[in-house]
This record gives C-alpha cells, structure tokens and sequence, in this order.
C-alpha cells in the first residue's frame, strides 16, 4: 500500500477496514466486541469508519489478539552499541565520599610541583 500517497483520513479509513475485517475473521459482532472490551458500541463503529481515540484502538487490537502488530507498526528503536558504551561508562561503581577540598589542591600542588 502507498500510504504516503493517501491522505491521513484515508489511512484511518483502512485502518479501520482492516480491524473490521479481523473482527468478522474471528465471527465477533460489533456489540459482542463493545461488550467485551468495556468500549461503547459506537466507539467501536467509530473505530472501523476511521474515526477513533487510540485508546479503543488498543483495546480491540489487545481483544483480537492483534496487539503484537504495533511492533511492525511502530517498530522499537534498538539501542546502538556506542549508546550502551555511553550509559555503561556513567554507571558509577563506587562512592566517592566527602573529600576535604584543601587536601586534593595540596595533593595537585605537591604532582605538580614534581614534574
């Protein structure tokens, strides 16, 4: 399908032909899916016409059994390994304690001093 040729009513519209159809695939009424997802019949015909919160949409597809289509929907977002190097190496290991102030700068001034 050429959904970026479509405008966006038209892929609510099939969205809501393709729920439809997977209603009428597992033989479920409007009222019997209504009644079993606690969602007003209307909002249900709401939902096949186009025209529905994504509240009732996640409520059909999770009483479908359809919920694990969300992931080719909107596929999750792997995170990259230089990411994960990142957040690991912000990971503290250990505490630091309260260090006295005037001791690190004599400890600096005394590396220092050294060289």
């Amino acid at each position: 399908m050429h959904y970026y040729s479509m405008t966006d009513e038209a892929i609510c519209i099939e969205i809501g032909k393709r729920i439809k159809k997977q209603r009428l695939r597992k033989n479920i009424t409007q009222q019997q899916l209504a009644d079993a997802t606690t969602i007003s019949l209307k909002a249900i015909r709401a939902l096949e016409a186009g025209k529905a919160k994504l509240t009732t949409l996640i409520a059909v597809l999770r009483h479908l059994g359809q919920l694990d289509t969300l992931d080719a929907f909107i596929p999750e977002m792997p995170i990259s390994p230089i990411q994960l190097a990142e957040m690991q190496a912000k990971e503290r290991l250990r505490a630091s304690g309260q260090r006295d102030h005037d001791a690190v700068i004599k400890r600096t001034e005394k590396r220092l001093n050294k060289k």
